[in-house]
């Protein structure tokens, strides 16, 4: 049978969507469901405030009236607008092992993009780096963390026989914990502490966080503005990432820099939680909170999720000051090591920070290009 597709979803059809990669990986022993309340809100125009400024479609692909792929088209205008690009967007691409349904999707999103006058397409991505983006192409045998893809081998496969070719690949770094705090890191961190420059604000709780939520967001879009594919966030869209992931971040793994009581760096981790996510199915009632809880307390794997430095912070030693903290709160819940999550691989000065610390590439994520 052909392959038909749909586009301009009803609830069903959404429902459907959001829904499939639960099949398609229902045999795939690694793969990690997305938390489904969340999934319902990012899929929603009127909670998802990047559906303002981007122009998206969302396509299902059938055979025999059986749903048997999806994919997401999305034109980011601030992001274009921002870098002065002319760049389409695919993202949430799942299907079977099928060069059809591969090429009956990615060719509707790549005409649609010609059609909005783009030049090129790229993917999978989503509406920010703060969406899951990169297919992996290496380390298929580890744990996944909260916001990335955990792709079948295949789908580099079909990908490229459709004609895409590497755009940008992200490195992600292993770091065992030291037993010991490492003896460069002592003395760069007495060394800042005796001048008084800077101050370490440590947490407990989670409300604790909340008055460093926007100070945070915003020394990211000073940071990150030239980082492949950010665009800076408004502040309502802070608010819903904070929403978002404050719920699973745990207190003790933040660690901010204040100099004049201004945040000029940050370091958040989370513990990886994907085997309680995997546990509950994706679903936090009645029981899938408690699993995933659980999980995050049983696991010997930190995320490390976001970080930042003020430009003019940079190169004092404030990463040795909060890699000391974030060895000792490892060290008190078991955490064994650390995934660094996506690290540009053309980013040096941070891939020799994980270097440091003897951190080595155990994953690689790849973002695909064609142009139009």
């Amino acid at each position: 049978m052909s392959v038909e597709l749909r586009e301009g979803l009803n609830w069903k059809q959404l429902r459907a969507f959001i829904y499939l990669p639960a099949r398609i990986h229902r045999n795939h022993s690694k793969w990690v469901p997305p938390i489904y309340s969340e999934e319902r809100k990012y899929f929603n125009p009127k909670k998802n405030r990047a559906f303002f400024h981007s122009q998206t479609v969302l396509v299902l692909a059938y055979r025999n009236n059986e749903c048997v792929g999806r994919i997401m088209g999305i034109i980011n205008h601030r992001c274009n607008s921002y870098r002065k690009e002319k760049i389409g967007r695919f993202g949430y691409l799942e299907c079977e092992d099928d060069q059809e349904v591969a090429h009956k999707l990615l060719s509707f999103i790549e005409k649609w993009a010609r059609e909005q006058n783009m030049q090129k397409c790229i993917g999978p991505m989503g509406f920010s780096d703060q969406d899951p983006e990169g297919y992996l192409i290496e380390g298929f045998e580890h744990e996944p963390t909260l916001s990335t893809y955990y792709n079948y081998e295949y789908m580099i496969r079909l990908l490229e026989k459709e004609g895409y070719k590497k755009e940008v690949d992200y490195v992600v770094y292993r770091v065992d914990v030291p037993e010991k705090i490492p003896e460069l890191f002592k003395r760069i961190y007495k060394r800042i502490e005796r001048k008084r420059a800077y101050s370490m604000t440590e947490f407990t709780k989670r409300k604790q966080l909340k008055p460093y939520i926007l100070p945070i967001f915003r020394l990211m879009n000073d940071t990150f503005k030239e980082n492949y594919g950010y665009s800076p966030l408004e502040e309502e869209e802070m608010d819903e990432l904070s929403k978002k992931y404050l719920p699973v971040v745990n207190p003790n793994f933040v660690k901010i820099i204040t100099k004049n009581s201004e945040v000029v760096a940050f370091t958040i981790g989370i513990p990886n939680m994907a085997s309680g996510i995997r546990e509950a199915r994706g679903r936090l009632f009645p029981l899938g909170v408690f699993k995933i809880l659980s999980a995050a307390k049983k696991t010997k794997q930190l995320d490390l999720y976001l970080g930042a430095i003020k430009e003019e912070c940079r190169g004092k030693g404030l990463d040795a000051i909060m890699g000391v903290k974030l060895i000792e709160s490892s060290h008190k819940v078991g955490i064994e090591f650390w995934d660094s999550h996506h690290e540009l691989e053309s980013n040096f000065k941070v891939r020799a920070e994980m270097e440091r610390l003897g951190g080595k590439v155990y994953k690689r994520y790849r973002i695909f290009q064609k142009l139009l």
